[in-house]
């Protein structure tokens, strides 16, 4: 559950409306996920991605130290235009999952290691409308491929976790049907690099980046890219 300091009235009523009460968890494992079976080819040009895992500080946070990543922005995917604020997607719902839209160049990194690293140091696969503190379904972990080859690659790799042994239970995550992303309000934005001393990104947040930078020095970037 996240506790932001200095948010709006409507956005504090939101959040306030969606917490909920979770016994105290121990920080979350990386793992080390299978390097894919299912190789992306999707040619030159730059390409777009939507992931969704939990709370969008974190997921965002990560991209935006992959080298390649030229771009890593929040949002709500899945739900209507009327209900894409954080108040409303966080009272419940609204069908949105919060979400982050990336923008990467394939000839540095591919779309199958970016799956790789989301599933090893971001979301856990097996838990279902939620992770780590956080719970209700706009906390789900979910892909959204935006193109064919994203998708055929998405499906394969699921499949390939589940007959991989790394995760004792069953993987829950699901594949989505790309709708419109609705981006973020601004203070979500960057949240990461904005508030290094939040007491949610240090707890919940910086660990993932620190677990990317020692499983994955090849595609870790020091400075944070930060959207726009």
């Amino acid at each position: 559950m996240k506790r932001l300091l200095g948010i709006t009235a409507a956005a504090a009523a939101g959040l306030a409306l969606a917490t909920q009460s979770v016994p105290a968890l121990a920080l979350e494992e990386p793992v080390n996920a299978p390097i894919a079976e299912r190789i992306a080819k999707e040619g030159g040009g730059l390409k777009t991605a939507i992931f969704a895992g939990g709370c969008f500080w974190g997921v965002e946070g990560v991209f935006s130290h992959v080298e390649g990543v030229k771009s890593a922005q929040s949002g709500y995917h899945g739900g209507s235009a009327g209900t894409a604020t954080y108040s409303q997607i966080t009272s419940g719902g609204t069908n949105h999952a919060e979400s982050v839209r990336i923008t990467y160049d394939p000839n540095i990194v591919r779309y199958d290691e970016l799956l790789r690293i989301f599933f090893s140091v971001v979301a856990d696969p097996t838990l279902k409308n939620r992770q780590g503190p956080d719970v209700g379904s706009h906390y789900r972990s979910a892909l959204v491929p935006t193109s064919d080859e994203q998708r055929a690659v998405a499906e394969a790799y699921l499949k390939q976790m589940e007959r991989s042994g790394v995760w004792d239970a069953n993987i829950v995550t699901r594949i989505e049907t790309k709708r419109t992303f609705y981006p973020a309000e601004t203070y979500h934005q960057d949240f990461m690099a904005k508030n290094p001393r939040h007491g949610y990104i240090r707890r919940w947040d910086a660990p993932k980046v620190e677990a990317l930078r020692t499983m994955f020095p090849g595609d870790y970037r020091k400075s944070f890219l930060r959207d726009g």
